[in-house]
């Protein structure tokens, strides 16, 4: 978990704007590309039927339908 020291401040506008130090929001977006992941590697996880197919047999279907 990363922490953050978040600054506020208020556009003309008066809407409420939030700042980060470049190192705390690279930080923050790999934290979500992570937690993306983790999420797609559940879903496809539920998803897996247990059915595999050999390296050569895939390689053959790509071959023939690349023909």
């Amino acid at each position: 978990m990363v922490t953050l020291h978040p600054q506020y401040i208020t556009d003309s506008a008066g809407q409420k704007l939030v700042v980060l130090s470049h190192l705390e929001f690279e930080t923050l977006l790999e934290e979500l590309d992570e937690l993306e992941d983790i999420r797609l590697y559940d879903k496809v996880k539920t998803e897996d039927d247990g059915s595999r197919i050999s390296l050569n047999d895939y390689l053959n279907k790509r071959k023939l339908k690349n023909v």
